[in-house]
């Protein structure tokens, strides 16, 4: 049954700075019938390698825009979906519809009714809790990892008191300001780039998805996604076959240097990481010279 759900009006996503994707939808996700989930699709169709960016909390696909065209103009295919409950993707009102398997059950039927093929996994935060968890159903799909900022959900390591304050902080404010918050993490915004953040929520009716995400983090062995993380873990360190590249916005406290050094060892034959001396946790905001090197890594030829 559908779900009791909100759609953000198109018209708080008309002339979004640095952001001249034309909306794409896909209703006909097996497993949830009737919600409308947004992606963008930019570069050619038939390119070869399809560089799939995933976004993480508060956030949505428009966090990409500085890596898009790079990707874009050097001829490969990038799609950025919406999670439920965020950007243009419907937004159930309930916190309790937000879970770890509904949100990665919802990414691996996106990747196979667009039959998407040569996939570079592009994560960060959420992106990434769910993200790195997916190339080992879909083994013959993924080829490379481009990292940032992120990690796995395993609840048997202790999240770091960075995370902890800020669950708290969103627990204590659930109807938070999320441009607000990206120009305080970001100074670098401008007035219009932080409006674009809020575009999505028009009130606090459609944030669920925005206060539900830090609570969803596992934070014990036997929570939801803890065993599926452990089990991805272990298959990144072993059975991965692909190349990947590591990017570390150096200020971040949430998800910083130290998880992120940790998350590389358990990617076998991850190489140094590019380490961003400005960028704090949203480092796809950074995210121009990131995506180049990322290509000249992938693609030296």
């Amino acid at each position: 049954m559908t779900p009791e759900f909100l759609r953000t009006p198109d018209s708080r996503f008309a002339n979004l700075p640095g952001f001249p994707y034309p909306p794409h939808y896909t209703e006909a996700l097996p497993g949830f019938d009737g919600l409308r989930m947004h992606y963008v699709d930019a570069g050619p169709r038939d390119a070869g390698t399809v560089f799939l960016c995933i976004h993480g909390e508060p956030t949505w696909s428009y966090l990409f825009r500085r890596m898009i065209p790079v990707f874009a103009g050097a001829g490969h295919r990038v799609i950025a979906p919406d999670l439920f409950g965020f950007g243009r993707s419907d937004k159930p009102v309930e916190d309790a519809w937000y879970t770890f398997d509904r949100h990665r059950d919802s990414l691996l039927a996106l990747i196979d009714s667009l039959d998407l093929r040569d996939i570079c996994l592009v994560c960060q935060d959420w992106g990434g809790l769910l993200g790195l968890t997916l190339p080992m159903d879909r083994a013959d799909r993924f080829t490379r990892l481009l990292v940032m900022n992120t990690t796995l959900g395993t609840g048997d390591v202790p999240l770091t008191p960075g995370f902890l304050a800020w669950r708290k902080w969103v627990a204590e404010h659930p109807d938070m300001e999320v441009g607000k918050l990206m120009g305080r993490t970001c100074p670098h915004l401008t007035a219009e780039e932080r409006a674009a953040y809020d575009a999505p929520f028009p009130d606090v009716r459609h944030k669920a998805g925005v206060r539900r995400f830090p609570a969803m983090v596992p934070d014990h062995p036997d929570a939801e996604g803890a065993e599926l993380s452990r089990r991805a873990r272990q298959w990144l360190s072993q059975s991965w076959q692909g190349r990947s590249f590591f990017a570390v916005g150096m200020t971040d406290p949430v998800l910083g240097p130290p998880v992120m050094a940790a998350l590389r060892q358990q990617v076998r034959g991850a190489p140094a990481s590019m380490d961003v001396a400005d960028a704090g946790h949203f480092v796809q905001e950074w995210g121009g010279r990131i995506a180049a090197s990322a290509l000249a890594t992938f693609f030296p030829y």
